[in-house]
């Protein structure tokens, strides 16, 4: 069974499975009204001399938050780019591990960034920081990116546990 169907099995696997699909919905969401925003405010801009004000700013803000919440949903169908040329020859058990360290070192990562972006967030909040021109304040983009963050290395994890492990032991039964 491939890896990717393999991730999917089991309680924890459907559960990430359906979080990471709602997560990528909710940055979907984001995406659009950002795409509707900038449309109306080329459309004041160009015909009615009157653009939305710090369209540029929710942008930036919303690419963000669209960012952290794409990650997870991208990771768990192994979707981002690897390169394997030293690795394509290598047994499947060699793989698998390098698979699951790479898995690992993918959950450390967004693990740290998560802690970052959740102490940015709480230093934002407390030095009252906004946008320049909307004053909006900036804690809200960067509470919403944690959650995305959080279930990358999740995520990571899970996958960790289930290349090194050769089978996901919970959808088995052994867990």
């Amino acid at each position: 069974m491939s890896a990717d169907l393999q991730m999917r099995r089991g309680a924890v696997g459907r559960l990430l499975n359906v979080l990471c699909d709602v997560c990528a919905v909710i940055g979907g969401a984001v995406l659009i009204a950002m795409a509707g925003m900038t449309v109306v405010s080329v459309i004041g801009r160009t015909f009615f001399n009157s653009p939305i004000l710090g369209d540029v700013e929710l942008v930036q803000l919303g690419l963000a938050v669209c960012v952290a919440t794409f990650l997870p949903y991208t990771q768990f169908r192994s979707a981002n780019i690897i390169v394997d040329f030293f690795t394509a020859n290598a047994a499947p058990r060699t793989q698998r591990w390098m698979d699951g360290l790479g898995a690992l070192l993918y959950a450390c990562c967004t693990a740290l960034i998560a802690w970052r972006v959740y102490a940015g967030s709480v230093m934002s909040h407390e030095n009252q920081e906004a946008s320049m021109l909307m004053n909006l304040p900036l804690w809200i983009p960067y509470a919403l990116m944690v959650p995305g963050f959080v279930l990358c290395t999740l995520v990571g994890l899970y996958q960790a546990f289930v290349y090194w492990t050769g089978s996901d032991a919970e959808a088995e039964g052994v867990a």
